[in-house]
């Protein structure tokens, strides 16, 4: 049914908004109640949204406040050559692991070492050159007037010395608050644990030691927030071979050419048929990379023993060569150095030695 009305008929229309009369004159107190009257039905999303540009200016100060005083030191990065920092607490052997693999001391004569007052840096002149530095144990690290920028700004490994027969659970205290200063700070630096002075306890207790250690270091990490904080885990001794393996494994992670080592050496093992290649550094023993093969103690040892021989002859038999006879029409491979040796009865075993330099 259509009817003559609308819909709203019943319902009241709308008040009409007051319209300004422009020949009406306003006084001081009639502007005023003006302007008031206009601030007062301004828009409720105006409103708002000048609150939330305030807070978020606010908030943006605050920030920037926030981040000027706490903002951590800048990791450089790493230059030149490896640089290793060994830290730890006293007599856990710091000292002695630096001069055994670095400085060719022999294990007897470092129950002689005074301890280190002072920071102490040295160099390992060889084709893959390294450098060390030891913190002694009593300097303040993450303190803030410790000049932190000298002594991690270039480090690429920080090795942390835990003597396992002392009273190791105090150590780990240090360690953690040490590792948890470079994950806010040098992210990059790579933190290591050298259960040390593993030699003459048995391998049960070793092991126990070994998993106690890792198992807390890995918990307090994880308490403080940096559970996904990458630490390495070692069990070493000077009067073993222990040692030289693990500093190997550490030089290892600091060379980025070693993707390219390892193919090289998977390529040669391949086409000569070697059971395992490894890429020593003479001087100290130190392997920079091997073959993706299993690495087993035994053939390591017999390698490293070989290469002590091959020093010890090369001092009393070999040359140097000058920079004249470099320009010299002679074979280059006449004076490249290189040894076939057998180590078992059956004679079906060798150890094949090449020396190759710059």
């Amino acid at each position: 049914m259509r009817t003559l009305f609308g819909e709203n008929i019943l319902s009241p229309s709308p008040t009409p908004r007051p319209q300004h009369n422009p020949f009406e004159l306003l006084f001081h107190s009639t502007a005023s109640a003006a302007s008031s009257n206009a601030s007062t039905h301004s828009s409720p999303n105006q409103h708002g949204w000048l609150t939330q540009h305030l807070q978020a200016q606010q908030q943006a100060e605050r920030d920037a406040a926030d981040q000027t005083t706490r903002q951590p030191a800048q990791h450089v990065k790493r230059k030149g050559h490896p640089k290793l920092l060994f830290m730890g607490l006293r007599k856990s052997g710091k000292s002695s692991v630096r001069k055994v693999v670095f400085e060719k001391l022999s294990p007897a004569d470092t129950l002689f070492l005074e301890p280190t007052p002072r920071m102490e840096r040295a160099t390992l002149q060889s084709f893959v050159p390294i450098e060390t530095a030891e913190i002694p144990p009593n300097a303040p690290v993450t303190a803030p007037e410790f000049d932190h920028r000298a002594a991690f700004g270039n480090a690429g490994a920080v090795i942390w010395v835990v003597d396992v027969q002392d009273e190791y659970l105090n150590a780990i205290g240090d360690l953690i608050q040490t590792a948890v200063f470079l994950a806010e700070n040098y992210p990059r630096v790579n933190f290591e644990v050298f259960i040390h002075k593993t030699d003459g306890l048995s391998e049960e207790y070793n092991y126990e030691a070994f998993r106690e250690v890792r198992q807390r270091v890995q918990d307090e990490l994880s308490d403080l927030g940096h559970g996904d904080r990458s630490v390495s885990y070692h069990q070493t001794s000077i009067f073993d071979y222990s040692i030289f393996e693990a500093m190997s494994k550490v030089v290892q992670r600091l060379l980025p050419q070693l993707p390219a080592m390892e193919a090289l050496l998977n390529k040669l093992c391949s086409t000569c048929r070697i059971q395992k290649a490894y890429l020593f550094d003479t001087s100290s023993k130190i392997y920079v990379a091997t073959d993706t093969s299993p690495t087993f103690l035994r053939d390591y040892e017999v390698c490293s023993d070989y290469v002590d021989v091959i020093v010890d002859i090369k001092q009393i038999y070999g040359w140097q060569k000058h920079e004249r006879q470099s320009q010299d029409t002679t074979s280059q491979d006449d004076s490249v150095g290189e040894s076939l040796v057998t180590y078992d009865r059956s004679g079906d075993t060798y150890i094949y030695a090449r020396e190759i330099d710059e």
